[in-house]
């Protein structure tokens, strides 16, 4: 593996000294393709002459995922230790941005200390299909969550000098034929779902990287797609930093360097840097689009240099802070991270059910656990971002340590997920014999990972058939849920009294289950998607995975709970849900509008007998939209913590640019004026408050052209008035007859104008209607 970045040697140093631009000057076009790809798996080149040291990228997203120089290629199977913390499928679930810039920091620190420069994540694709195999990856089904959360990731990681990847840009939304797979989507949903994430992260924070994702969009390779490396994400976002390929993305070396790719990975031996060199010799390849992506390599590199210094963060520990306790570990505080990766697992559970207060559990309580999975914890996904954790807690062990009597356990079913007779019949013996079980289900890990995606949401038959035998032996069941992906919960949700659901909970995830099992951690956590009653309710169902490597995206904008909202469909839990061990009472919501956006005001009341966390959720509507518009969309959220009995005020931000809907005939961003709904609650299915509020919009005139309907003509202020006055020069015509009669007029109203002055009995020709609409557009 190539040397990467000593930040204490001369060579590093010099890295600094001069802007990158110069650096780049003074190299040979040999020199500067040699930049733009990488030195082998996981670092880049390094240019001893120009003082320019090699860096080193390295997975993420939920830990430092540094391979060992023995490894394999990939190095899944044997990494340096790192705190795994939880992936993003939790994360979301939390809905604590404060929570998650920590986890960054904590992240960046680990990263500072094995010299890595550049952590690949956070990823914050659109769960669009709960089939995804990489959804356990992603934040949510909702843009803003997903850009709220990942801009806190990469701010706490970069406030340590590290550089965040934020991936995968874009559409990348299955694993099924990733590498080639056209994702076919109107300008709308792509700028309002897909894009909008990402747009968020990169004008509020910045990060140093962007990744491209394998995937087509509308036909054309990420890699190689100047409408979206360069036109949408620089001239129109403001991108300062550099955009990398993914592992293996690059259709095309030139094609994709021209459209804005500046940096290949991993290395292609030399190949095509030639065809770079050879391009430019040619005439093919501008110079200059090489400079640029040269001189952004070095701008990577130097940031890398500078970050790699004393640490001005204020995480859990600093990257001087010696060696670890506990782990063996140099350069930052593993048990400390180790807490923080159990506090941060704690607040992402969400608690679905929770009929007769069974939970939370008290001390000594009579309990049994069931299920191989609290004892053998899955705890992160497959592929490219499994972390070897620094420790890993069971949740059998630490539901011993706080239960204060005896836990008999029984394993109901082999690691391999194989259910035998004799397994049940201990698993029923144990249910039977407590006043509580704990019964731990979850996908098996074989049924989850990067590069292939789910066949269905179900839970093993195996283990629903063991759940059968230990509710009809012990109606009082706790279901502890481990999944990466939703998993369909209707026949549980009959039976069993509560669900937790606990997602993948990285390392520490054991001890985060047993503290909101034993009340010592309050549940806070509400679901970043919904979970429908049959997959088939699911938006992309009739339109998943595609076929012949294409895939159409026909649910449009109604993805997630636009569309279960939409079409008015029964879910199991919806967007937004999750309960609490106290209860929460909202006041009446009152909203103001100025030129940043709305400010929602809502007092919140904690009437039990514990303090807790609410997740107070602000969604906007706009009855009468001159658009199509789901009912809802969040548009706003806050987690406020109360003590019992607490009310406090809570002020939810709305900004303008969230109010705007993607116009696609002037290709912007457009606030409709009109009086808009704001919906306060608790998840879209429970909405505790409404006002209402008129905003100021923008005026949208789209020129006329003879393409122009009718009505879209006089619905002109100028146009409307020209054409009457023609109408009535005209006499007792037949337009006119048409215009007086309503449903004459409403079948007309959609006729090209173009085409209507061909007509007999119209009181004016073309050349005099080209006239009339040059005319109103210039008064416009």
């Amino acid at each position: 593996m190539t040397d990467t970045l000593d930040p204490t040697t001369d060579a590093a140093a010099s890295a600094i000294d001069r802007t990158a631009a110069d650096v780049v000057a003074d190299l040979t076009l040999e020199e500067k393709a040699s930049l733009t790809s990488g030195a082998d798996f996981w670092t880049t080149k390094p240019l001893e002459r120009a003082g320019i040291p090699a860096i080193m990228l390295t997975d993420g997203p939920h830990g430092v995922r540094k391979q060992r120089e023995d490894a394999d290629h990939l190095g899944i199977g044997d990494s340096v230790p790192a705190t795994c913390f939880p992936p993003a499928v939790a994360l979301g679930s939390s809905f604590d941005p404060e929570l998650l810039e920590r986890v960054g920091v904590a992240l960046g620190e680990e990263a500072r200390a094995e010299h890595v420069g550049v952590l690949l994540g956070p990823g914050i694709n659109i769960k669009r299909s709960p089939l995804c195999g990489r959804n356990f990856e992603y934040l949510s089904e909702d843009p803003l969550v997903s850009g709220v959360l990942g801009s806190a990731l990469v701010r706490g990681l970069q406030s340590q000098g590290v550089g965040a990847s934020l991936k995968h840009f874009a559409a990348n939304n299955q694993e099924a034929d990733r590498m080639r797979v056209s994702a076919d989507i109107d300008e709308r949903p792509l700028r309002e779902i897909y894009l909008r994430g990402f747009q968020r992260v990169v004008e509020d924070e910045q990060p140093w990287t962007v990744m491209c994702s394998y995937n087509r969009l509308n036909g054309v390779y990420t890699s190689e797609d100047p409408w979206l490396l360069t036109t949408v994400l620089r001239d129109e976002w403001g991108f300062e930093g550099l955009v990398v390929s993914d592992w293996g993305a690059v259709n095309e070396r030139v094609t994709g360097l021209a459209a804005g790719l500046d940096l290949e990975m991993p290395a292609s031996g030399g190949r095509t840097d030639a065809e770079l060199v050879a391009a430019v010799r040619s005439g093919v390849l501008d110079e200059r689009l090489l400079d640029q992506a040269a001189r952004r390599n070095v701008e990577l590199v130097q940031k890398v240099v500078r970050g790699a210094g004393p640490s001005t963060g204020s995480g859990t520990g600093s990257a001087e802070a010696g060696p670890s306790t506990g782990s063996g570990t140099a350069g930052y505080d593993a048990d400390a991270h180790h807490a923080l990766a159990r506090e941060v697992g704690g607040a992402s559970i969400v608690l679905l059910k929770n009929d007769d207060a069974v939970l939370p559990l008290a001390a000594g309580a009579s309990v049994a656990v069931i299920g191989e999975l609290a004892r053998s914890p899955r705890y992160q996904g497959a592929g490219s971002s499994q972390i070897i954790p620094t420790r890993l807690d069971s949740a059998l062990d630490e539901i011993r340590l706080l239960a204060g009597a005896e836990v008999p356990f029984a394993a109901g079913y082999a690691d391999d997920g194989v259910v035998s007779d004799e397994l049940v019949a201990d698993a029923v013996a144990a249910a039977s014999a407590a006043e509580t079980v704990l019964l731990f289900l979850g996908v098996p890990a074989a049924l989850e990972s990067e590069g292939f995606d789910r066949d269905d949401i179900e839970l093993p038959a195996a283990q629903l058939a063991l759940a059968e035998a230990v509710v009809a032996a012990n109606p009082r069941t706790v279901v502890v849920l481990s999944n990466g992906g939703v998993v369909r919960l209707t026949d549980l949700a009959s039976t069993a009294p509560a669900i937790v659901e606990g997602w993948l909970l990285g390392q520490a995830g054991g001890g985060a289950i047993a503290d909101v099992l034993y009340g010592v951690v309050n549940p806070s956590g509400r679901l970043a998607e919904t979970i429908p009653v049959r997959l088939a309710d699911s938006p992309a169902y009739l339109d998943f995975p595609g076929e012949h490597s294409h895939v159409r995206y026909g649910e449009g904008l109604f993805v997630g709970y636009r569309w279960y909202d939409a079409r008015e469909l029964e879910v199991a839990f919806p967007f937004g849900h999750g309960l609490s061990y106290t209860s929460f009472a909202y006041g009446d919501a009152t909203v103001e509008s100025d030129d940043a956006g709305l400010t929602a005001r809502v007092t919140v009341t904690n009437t039990g007998d514990r303090a807790g966390s609410e997740v107070v959720q602000v969604y906007t509507s706009l009855l009468g939209s001159a658009v199509v518009r789901a009912p809802r969309e969040l548009k706003a959220f806050a987690k406020v913590a109360l003590a019992a009995g607490e009310s406090r005020e809570v002020v939810v931000h709305v900004r303008r640019e969230d109010l705007a809907y993607w116009d696609t005939r002037i290709g912007a961003w457009v606030v409709e004026p009109g009086t808009y709904a704001v919906e306060v609650g608790a998840s879209s299915r429970d909405i505790r408050s409404t006002a209402s509020v008129d905003v100021e919009g923008e005026a949208v005139r789209v020129p006329l052209d003879l393409e122009s309907s009718m009505g879209e003509v006089l619905a002109h202020p100028v146009a409307s008035q020209l054409i009457q006055q023609a109408l009535a020069a005209g006499g007792d015509s037949t337009a006119g007859s048409l215009m007086a009669d309503p449903s004459m007029f409403k079948m007309m109203a959609s006729f090209p104008i173009g085409r209507l002055a061909s007509f007999p009995g119209m009181p004016f020709g073309r050349e005099q209607v080209e006239q009339l609409l040059a005319a109103a557009n210039a008064q416009a």
